[in-house]
């Protein structure tokens, strides 16, 4: 046996040229997709982190750059541009009795959404109070309902709002549920029979494709908005998916999370969110459409007593990341304070540089996130950042047992950002998320007064903290490395 494998390795040895082509088809192979890549116009330090990572693992890397890797959107972006079509109600200029100040401006340039007004908001925290509020809205549905979920589970939270959206569906209500693949994969079609077969509409956002070896299997691009418009009248969005998981009636360790429910002008925006995810995925033409039916013209634009709202939308199909972009404007415009809770805290440059401006300026910064988030390699990478914060002067706290999920954004007394996006470069640049900001005394109060309860029962972290090399700098260092691809 040995003297065959010997001879074996001779024979191999003496094909110089078979070393020489290997040689050349890794060079080809590594010119070819760091042009590729190079011509993403990515951030520098993630566009090197995926060229030493295909170096080094010509075979693995390749296939985790398959899935996972830069994607070229521009079919997406024209195919999503096509569901904007006939829908006028998207503006790029704002109105003149709208308000319009830099941070208006730059979320409607950025977003092609005008600043509108909602007649109310209401704060809903955790999923018991979100799934009732939502039950009751669509058992006093007249026209549609309209949902879109990232996660949507098929156990008793799910269960129940099926069942809730087959009853009206059976009355003559028009549903239409739009599930991305990924987030909502447990949910199979016998689950979703009885909807269907009441009338109701299922999509599925951005179905895999692992397949069909010429297209990318587009793993990386999600929606991971959270979105439900009763007639076009009254809306829900946040970060409360519909699982048990976030149910802590039903589960003592169920995620703290906020929502909102949302009546006013701005609903019309969130249904033009809606839409347009909806005819992307489904290719529909949007022509079928009843447009009073879904833009109710009973409320006014400008009502006194309104609130100032804006909705944000951000996605690959974007390059403006507008969320990003509208946070970094905020804290950089605040005077008195930043408040900041996020599950994921994986902060870019521009963000990491505007926090602690903000703390060295004087401000009250403070930043509030899990103890243990569900994933541990974020959890690690957010720490790696702890220490230039608490320098500069952010006050840092840590919420637990549960696991924290809200994702919500104070400055000064007057503005507030909340909805599905994380702080993070997956929801800045990967996920298409949604957010809704407010300008408004009231509501940022009423805010402030949930945050400021949430911070009591937070831990906070401290300079002095004890950190060993082993157990937390180097596992931490480590996973900030993998920051730009989180």
């Amino acid at each position: 046996m040995r003297d065959t494998l010997d001879s074996l390795w001779t024979s191999l040895s003496s094909m110089v040229w078979l070393t020489e082509a290997l040689v050349i088809t890794y060079v080809v192979y590594l010119l070819l997709l760091a042009c590729y890549i190079v011509l993403q116009k990515r951030e520098p330090v993630a566009t090197l982190s995926w060229l030493l990572s295909l170096a080094a693992l010509p075979y693995i890397g390749l296939l985790v750059f398959y899935l996972f890797g830069p994607q070229k959107i521009t079919r997406q972006r024209l195919r999503r541009g096509r569901s904007r079509e006939g829908m006028s109600t998207y503006s790029l200029v704002c109105p003149a009795d709208g308000h319009c100040d830099e941070l208006t401006r730059v979320g409607q340039a950025t977003t092609g959404l005008a600043p509108s007004t909602a007649t109310g908001v209401d704060w809903l925290v955790d999923g018991a109070a979100t799934y009732a509020a939502i039950l009751a809205a669509i058992a006093a549905a007249r026209r549609h309902v309209n949902l879109e979920y990232y996660i949507f589970e098929p156990d008793h939270a799910g269960t129940a709002l099926r069942d809730a959206l087959v009853a009206r569906a059976r009355d003559g209500i028009k549903v239409r549920l739009l599930l991305d693949a990924v987030g909502s994969s447990k949910i199979k079609r016998r689950f979703l029979q009885p909807l269907l077969d009441a009338g109701g509409e299922v999509a599925w956002f951005h179905p895999q494709q692992l397949l069909k070896p010429f297209k990318r299997p587009w793993l990386n691009l999600r929606t991971h908005r959270k979105l439900v418009i009763v007639d076009g009248e009254i809306a829900f969005t946040g970060g409360i998916n519909i699982t048990d998981a976030e149910d802590e009636s039903r589960n003592a360790d169920a995620y703290r999370d906020l929502h909102m429910r949302i009546r006013g002008h701005v609903v019309r925006n969130l249904q033009l969110v809606f839409l347009e995810d909806w005819i992307y995925a489904t290719g529909q033409d949007n022509t079928r459409f009843e447009q009073a039916d879904l833009f109710p013209t009973s409320v006014p634009a400008r009502a006194e007593g309104s609130i100032n709202a804006q909705v944000l939308i951000s996605g690959p199909d974007s390059a403006w990341e507008p969320i990003h972009r509208l946070h970094v404007g905020a804290i950089h415009e605040a005077r008195q304070r930043v408040w900041l809770v996020t599950p994921y805290f994986v902060p870019g440059e521009a963000a990491r540089m505007a926090l602690t401006s903000a703390a060295l300026g004087g401000l009250d910064t403070r930043l509030l996130v899990p103890r243990q988030s569900d994933s541990w390699l974020v959890t690690l990478a957010a720490r790696s950042y702890f220490n230039e914060l608490l320098e500069a002067g952010v006050r840092i706290y840590e919420y637990g047992p549960r696991m924290l999920h809200s994702k919500a954004f104070i400055a000064d007394d007057d503005t507030c950002i909340v909805g599905t996006a994380n702080f993070d470069h997956r929801s800045f640049r990967l996920n298409f998320e949604l957010s809704m900001m407010y300008t408004d005394l009231t509501l940022t109060r009423q805010l402030d007064a949930i945050l400021r309860a949430e911070f009591e029962r937070a831990t906070e972290v401290k300079p002095d903290r004890v950190r060993s090399l082993w157990r937390h700098r180097l596992p931490e260092a480590f996973a900030r490395l993998a920051s730009p691809l989180l």
